[in-house]
């Protein structure tokens, strides 16, 4: 007996997946928009609401916390710093990280890779004490030269291992191409492959800069009151003894405007970049 195709069953079984999918995505996202609910309602919340017993819900907003943050503390120059320092540290690793990429990529130099590896995973308090003595020796505690050179420490080992992908889905004709045509390995990797390659050096910026911008441990030693950066600024909030909720709160909330309004133009590249790095490393 032959099955009758029935439109409307296809139907429903289609709608059922598409609500389980977006179910399933609720559930995930769940806890994360409740965090960042609970960040922002709170900076918008008076102290009598803050120490509360319960939870509230419905309170009377007030934007005294992000006054606070404004007028009595240095925080505009605070976010001065840490763009200085996330900005710097990305470009320096995109100038040496690419072409260390593209020699691993193109060359078959996994020795090379590995190294520049065991650099991101080995912990960073490893590398804490011997920058301090170092910086304390030469005199550059609290500048944007050692705030930025530690923070390329991180950020270099992400960048190439994540460009090193894309350098190889480049195809090798079109680089012997511009070879032929005359172009030197400079000019080539310049003028053709970066251009191939611009998706994965947007996600390896962005990244980069993301990390950078939240970067705290090496920050809180080795700055000073002329480089203190938005994580230190937020992390002085808490005292010994008491904590000013309100005011960590409306800081961490303006900490994270740039970076969500950052990765959600770019997210894009983000996800492509994380994609191919997961199936070609």
């Amino acid at each position: 007996m032959a099955t009758v195709y029935n439109p409307s069953s296809s139907e429903t079984s289609r709608r059922l997946r598409s609500a389980g999918y977006y179910l399933v995505i609720a559930v995930v996202f769940a806890p994360f928009l409740f965090v960042f609910y609970y960040m922002i309602s709170t900076s918008l919340k008076s102290p009598l609401d803050i120490t509360a017993p319960d939870f509230r819900w419905l309170f009377v907003p007030t934007l005294d916390n992000y006054r606070e943050v404004f007028v009595e503390n240095e925080f505009l120059q605070f976010t001065v710093n840490s763009m200085i320092v996330a900005l710097g540290s990305t470009l320096i690793g995109l100038a040496i990280g690419l072409p260390a990429a593209y020699v691993i990529a193109k060359y078959r130099a996994p020795k090379l890779a590995l190294l520049i590896l065991s650099a991101r995973v080995t912990p960073g308090i490893t590398f804490l004490i011997p920058w301090f003595i170092l910086f304390s020796r030469i005199r550059m505690i609290d500048t944007y030269t050692a705030l930025i050179l530690t923070h390329l420490l991180q950020n270099l080992p992400l960048m190439v291992f994540l460009m090193i992908s894309f350098f190889e889905e480049v195809p090798d004709e079109i680089i012997e191409s511009a070879k032929v045509d005359g172009a030197t390995t400079w000019r080539s990797f310049r003028s053709v492959v970066m251009p191939l390659a611009k998706g994965g050096i947007a996600a390896s910026a962005i990244l980069g800069f993301i990390f950078s911008w939240n970067h705290f441990m090496f920050s809180i030693v080795l700055s000073g009151n002329d480089t203190r950066t938005l994580p230190v600024a937020v992390f002085n909030f808490m005292s010994f003894g008491s904590v000013n909720w309100g005011a960590i709160t409306a800081a961490a909330t303006i900490m994270s405007v740039p970076v969500i309004l950052l990765t959600l133009t770019v997210q894009r590249h983000i996800v492509k970049g994380l994609a191919i790095g997961a199936v070609k490393g």
